[in-house]
Order: structure tokens, then sequence, then C-alpha cells
């Protein structure tokens, strides 16, 4: 993987969506709840004003709507700035 994120970025691999059935029903990929979770892959240098806290490897919580989907080696992946993680878990 060649990308590296600038200034306070985050890139993230978003954790799998877990399988639910309700009763026999299948709930269609389309419907699945997004993961607010994930997995630390790279990060940027920081700002003058604010150091980074995260490190490549972590296991995170993030907002709803955090960060831009981008594709990545048929991977999906969310690049997002730090302030966005709520948590390391």
């Amino acid at each position: 993987m060649n990308i590296k994120p600038l200034a306070d970025r985050v890139l993230v691999k978003p954790a799998a969506a877990e399988e639910v059935t309700l009763g026999g029903i299948i709930i269609p990929d389309s419907a699945k709840e997004k993961p607010l979770k994930g997995e630390v892959l790279a990060i940027g240098n920081g700002t003058k004003d604010e150091a980074m806290v995260v490190k490549p490897g972590d296991k995170v919580l993030y907002g709803k709507y955090a960060g831009t989907e981008i594709e990545l080696d048929g991977e999906t992946l969310l690049i997002m700035r730090q302030s966005d993680i709520l948590a390391v878990i």
C-alpha cells in the first residue's frame, strides 16, 4: 500500500459488517448498518497544534458519518481526521 495520510488524517480499515438474521429473514447488504469501528492502517505527521494520539494497529471507534470512503487495491477504506475518532478500543 502506497498511501500516506497528510497532517492529522488517519487511514482506517472498517471492520466487516456483522451478519444479522431476524427470525429467518436475511438482511441484504444495502440495508446493513455501516460498522463504526475499524483498524488504523496509517497516520499523518500531525499538525503543530495537534499531536497524533493514535498509531497504526489501533482498533478505534468513529462517528457514523466520519471520513471519506476510498477504494484501494479492491478494498474500501476510510480516510478521516483524527478528531473524528471517538475512542481507542
